[in-house]
């Protein structure tokens, strides 16, 4: 393998790392590692492919990962794979490598962590076993791996129809079709630091096997294959955020502690001033059905998790939101407990002044019936209260106001207020906010979320059928409020039927979507071409939305990864052998394998079971040629077309 064979040959350059046999002395060179050796550093840095491996830059500077390369040093044939350092079990381990129960400095442990898992799954039906690279053990495989890829297949969707051999555009929303993993990747070449909100709403992770899984993924994941699922993919996100960027994860119960705990150390890994910002508890169903049949052995579970964490945290700021409430509890009756009666004049000496009590006794009413309610929300530009204010009262003594009656002054930042008896005058109506066309109390939102609209979701999709499982929209609308501002860009690489996207074009924000499930075009991308065309379900009528937008769609431009899916619908032994044929004639095994080779043990193949010859061929493909890389898009073996070869040209730029 390449990234030995560098290592071996770099070390072998130091006569004081080569024994007499011309075998590397491994505690030497270890020893000289922990002593961060200059002339071992140099070296190391001089090879492009070591340098990457071992060192991590900081500033401009690049700081040695000294226990990453002992790791690598010391163990068999230079580096294990993964199973033999972290066995198969989770746990806590300290910086020399060793489990404990408690210390400081801990970092959470996974089997698989050091891997890339690809995930692969294309049909709903699917419950693959998924592949995983050891990113330590070969990166220069696993650097090829997650080089940007061909795009092809493009199209552009508008509210006039679909344009095709088209060239990518800066304003272009975006969708993918393709493994994530390597779209993602993909996106760095032109995306990085580019994104203000990755929103995810993955594949949740189960303790115990779900045959009724309402996510349309495998969402069977063992523990540990699903964080290394997840932190593959965060670390990329990562990358494509904007400095002031935010990163929100929906989850449920069974994953969010694990998730947060590795969440917690990428993020110290990768950043000095983000990170964790908060957790939110949103009400996701309602008591009733099946959730109440074991009542007196479990409360019933109502809610999942929304983990939202910060690239930055001296760059970002999130937006202020308010939710409805009732009087009561937006407006405190013991505090907006005055009354201005405004006598149709806008000369504040024509006002009178008295108590809300006052005024509902005097027309009839009293406080706390609906009937009062009614009127105070109508009057709330009456209703107020007073407040300390120290600026404001130095300039009504200076200015001797008469503090009998309300003064209008305007402040050194241009803000209107009024002053009474020294203090600023706060009314009711400054806790309004207009809700779907109404004005109601409000106050702002807090880490409990509540009262989203759940019963009626398999009617958002505008026409397109959706399953359980699926977010609201009015969920979505808080979420991109809350981290971005007009046309910045959201990212959603767990698409599903786009709901997303729906959203982000409807509240006038870019969005990037990528999904891997063949289900892309008869849900995600028919849901958005509605939206385009001014469908009224969901947030719509809310944000007045009445159509419009575009977006391109596209796909990894495919190799090994047809030969997979084919695979995996093999019904039979013969249909697995034409697929390894194909392989064969194609040049498409792993280098390692001869074609002459599998003659010879045909026999053998012939009395393996159907899954063994299924996990045969898989193992035998080049998993490097799964999607066609951009460094290839000339070779003549892999038949780029013109159209797609200028689309992916007009995404990437000229090199």
């Amino acid at each position: 393998m390449k990234f030995l064979d560098e290592l071996k040959k770099v070390l072998s350059f130091d006569e004081r790392f080569v024994g007499e046999s011309n075998q590397i002395i491994k505690t030497k060179v270890s020893d000289a590692a922990r002593n961060n050796d200059k002339k071992l550093l140099k070296a190391l840095l001089n090879n492009d492919l070591l340098k990457e491996a071992f060192f991590t830059i900081v500033d401009d500077i690049y700081v040695f990962d000294k226990n990453k390369f002992v790791w690598v040093l010391e163990s068999k044939e230079f580096l294990p794979d993964s199973f033999t350092m972290y066995k198969n079990k989770i746990g806590l381990v300290d910086s020399n490598n060793n489990l404990i129960s408690q210390k400081q400095d801990v970092s959470l442990v996974w089997p698989y962590k050091d891997c890339i898992l690809e995930g692969g799954q294309t049909k709903e039906d699917q419950k693959r076993d998924e592949i995983f690279y050891n990113e330590t053990l070969a990166p220069d495989q696993a650097n090829r791996l997650l080089a940007p890829k061909v795009l092809g297949n493009a199209k552009r969707y508008t509210k006039d129809g679909i344009e095709e051999n088209i060239e990518f555009k800066e304003d272009d929303n975006l969708i993918i079709k393709g493994n994530n993993l390597f779209a993602l990747s993909s996106l760095l070449k032109k995306y990085r630091n580019s994104i203000k909100c990755v929103y995810l709403d993955p594949p949740y992770f189960f303790e115990d096997s779900t045959d009724n899984d309402s996510f349309e993924y495998n969402s069977n994941f063992k523990l540990s294959t699903w964080l290394t699922f997840m932190k593959n993919r965060i670390d990329i996100a990562f990358d494509l955020m904007r400095d002031d960027g935010f990163l929100v994860i929906q989850m449920n119960d069974y994953g969010v502690f694990p998730l947060k705990v590795m969440l917690d150390e990428l993020f110290k890994q990768k950043t000095k001033n983000g990170g964790f910002l908060n957790h939110i508890t949103v009400k996701m169903s309602d008591l009733s059905g099946p959730k109440m049949a074991h009542v007196n052995k479990k409360i019933p579970k109502i809610k999942e998790h929304i983990l939202i964490y910060q690239k930055d945290s001296t760059k970002s700021t999130i937006n202020v939101l308010r939710e409805p409430s009732d009087w009561d509890s937006a407006i405190d009756s013991k505090r907006y407990t005055q009354y201005v009666e405004k006598n149709g004049s806008d000369d504040t000496r024509n006002w009178e002044y008295t108590t809300v009590r006052k005024k509902l006794n005097d027309i009839g009413l009293t406080y706390g019936d609906p009937e009062s309610y009614k009127f105070l929300l109508e009057n709330a530009d009456c209703v107020f209260r007073s407040a300390a204010n120290n600026s404001l009262k130095k300039m009504s003594v200076d200015n001797n106001f008469d503090t009998d009656v309300f003064t209008h002054v305007k402040t050194e930042t241009g803000i209107d207020k009024f002053v009474y008896k020294n203090e600023e005058v706060i009314f009711a109506s400054s806790k309004l906010e207009e809700f779907n066309g109404k004005l109601l109390p409000s106050e702002s939102i807090s880490d409990i979320w509540l009262n989203f609209a759940l019963n009626d979701l398999s009617n958002e999709g505008g026409g397109v059928n959706l399953k359980n499982g699926k977010k609201p929209e009015s969920l979505l609308k808080r979420i991109v409020l809350l981290t971005t501002q007009p046309n910045d860009i959201v990212l959603d690489f767990f698409m599903g039927t786009a709901t997303t996207q729906a959203v982000a074009l409807k509240l006038n924000r870019k969005f990037i979507g990528i999904e891997q499930m063949d289900y892309i075009k008869e849900k995600s991308i028919k849901r958005l071409v509605n939206v385009i065309k001014g469908e009224d379900r969901g947030i719509s009528k809310s944000v007045n939305w009445q159509g419009g937008g575009s977006f391109v769609y596209c796909e990894l431009l495919e190799d090994n990864e047809s030969l997979i899916s084919e695979l995996q619908d093999a019904k039979d032994s013969d249909s697995v052998k034409k697929i390894l044929n194909k392989a064969i004639n194609n040049g498409k095994l792993i280098p390692s394998v001869l074609p002459s080779d599998l003659k010879e043990s045909q026999d053998e193949f012939d009395k393996l079971s159907l899954d063994e010859q299924k996990n045969i061929v898989m193992e035998l493909l080049n998993k490097n040629q799964l999607y066609v890389n951009l460094s290839d898009i000339d070779d003549e073996d892999y038949k780029v077309s013109e159209a797609d070869k200028a689309f992916t040209i007009s995404f990437y730029g000229k090199e």
